[in-house]
């Protein structure tokens, strides 16, 4: 197969919880055609399995009706992902168990399949088309509902010898702290996630607030100010360990909380900055490709089997 003819696309499906951002990217990366999909998940893991599959199906009819050559499949899901395999081992937000994606897809599409880790397909995105673009080591952390990592080496994600690393948001930065979903208690993610700064704010408070809300109140509300302070605090000692053990040239920030911008950087980088000691601080900057990275890092991820098979 000669990979790099124009009209050469491959499918590429983001499963997440409750929706799945799906799209045909060709070979220079462009985004041909988009589509977004319920998951619906609350209908069974057999039944995601059957959309995912009708989705993949239909985008490769799609390919082919506006005379482009349907190459390859990039499918990325949430949890423990078996890449090497294709096999979805454990998405407790889908109900997904031991799940063979890459052989139900090929069998259903015929096309090459990459099954890949959400957060990883994500971060490499991130690190080669985005905020990443041109560097060699590259961190990239979104911190939403929680928080996971990636570290992408010259345009490589490092999965780990069991497919799991990149879970700082489980480094314990607060020991005895929070209750953390992992059992543990103190992590990173139970003091500095979106969801933690929501946890916080309304103990504090007494009143409800999202996380953009509580950001959008610094400087007129002591609640928030204190909320924020802990939260930036949390988050440079999680990535001072970051530093420790990866020492990447770059960290992206992403996911919700890096909505912020510079209310959530600019402070981080000081902190950061005053708790190392021989450490190289690193550039930290907000994320730029928002929720379509994890469709483009499935994209990646196909489109690396066609030129692995070139």
């Amino acid at each position: 197969m000669t990979p790099h003819q124009p009209d050469d696309v491959v499918v590429s499906i983001d499963v997440g919880g409750t929706g799945m951002k799906c799209a045909l990217v060709d070979v220079a990366h462009s985004v041909r055609h988009t589509e977004r999909h319920a998951t619906g998940r609350e209908r069974g893991p057999q039944a995601v399995l059957g959309t995912i599959l009708d989705v993949a199906a239909g985008l490769a009819a799609t390919a082919a009706e506006r005379g482009w050559r349907p190459v390859a499949a990039g499918v990325v899901v949430p949890g423990i992902v078996d890449e090497a395999n294709g096999i979805a081992t454990y998405s407790s937000n889908i109900g997904f168990r031991d799940v063979p994606l890459r052989r139900e897809i090929v069998a259903r599409t015929g096309l090459p399949t990459a099954v890949g880790h959400d957060v990883r397909a994500s971060g490499l995105a991130e690190a080669r088309l985005g905020a990443g673009r041109g560097r060699r080591q590259v961190l990239v952390v979104p911190i939403g509902t929680g928080i996971a990592a990636a570290h992408v080496v010259d345009g490589t994600v490092m999965a780990g010898a069991h497919g799991a690393a990149g879970e700082i948001g489980h480094i314990v930065v607060r020991p005895g702290g929070p209750l953390c979903g992992c059992g543990q208690r103190g992590c990173m993610e139970a003091l500095a996630s979106a969801s933690a700064v929501e946890r916080r704010y309304a103990e504090l408070a007494g009143s409800p607030a999202t996380a953009a809300q509580v950001a959008a109140r610094l400087g007129t509300d002591a609640h928030a100010d204190q909320v924020w302070a802990e939260t930036v605090d949390a988050l440079a000692d999680g990535l001072l360990t970051g530093q420790a053990l990866y020492d990447p040239e770059l960290v992206v920030i992403g996911g919700g909380l890096a909505e912020s911008g510079e209310r959530l950087l600019a402070p981080l980088r000081d902190a950061l900055g005053k708790k190392v000691t021989f450490h190289r601080v690193p550039e930290i900057v907000r994320a730029e490709l928002g929720d379509e990275s994890g469709c483009l890092g499935a994209a990646l991820l196909a489109l690396n089997l066609i030129e692995e098979s070139a």
